[in-house]
């Protein structure tokens, strides 16, 4: 299920938003809100049982890292499993707020 076939969609409702994956009934989020216009601050990710060890989780955060270079924005990772993330990648260094 964690192929390409993944598709994640970004809410933004304004100071705050989430990344979401659907599928059989059953969603993963990451959540996060905005620190002026260049930052967002990962708050917390969800990953139901049915999708763990998929790497639904990471799609979620690469979203981000994506959507931040994009858009010119730095990422605070608040949220512990993001965070573990950002170790991971250091190639995600040019995002990542220090």
């Amino acid at each position: 299920m964690a192929g390409d076939e993944v598709t994640v969609e970004r809410e933004d409702t304004g100071s705050k938003g989430r990344y979401v994956y659907r599928a059989d009934g059953q969603e993963a989020e990451m959540t996060f809100s905005k620190a002026g216009e260049h930052q967002i601050i990962i708050n917390h990710t969800e990953v139901p049982d049915a999708f763990r060890g998929q790497g639904i989780g990471l799609r979620l955060v690469e979203r981000a890292v994506a959507d931040a270079r994009a858009e010119g924005k730095t990422i605070i990772p608040l949220c512990p499993f993001a965070a573990a993330q950002f170790r991971r990648h250091p190639e995600w260094a040019d995002v990542l707020k220090r």
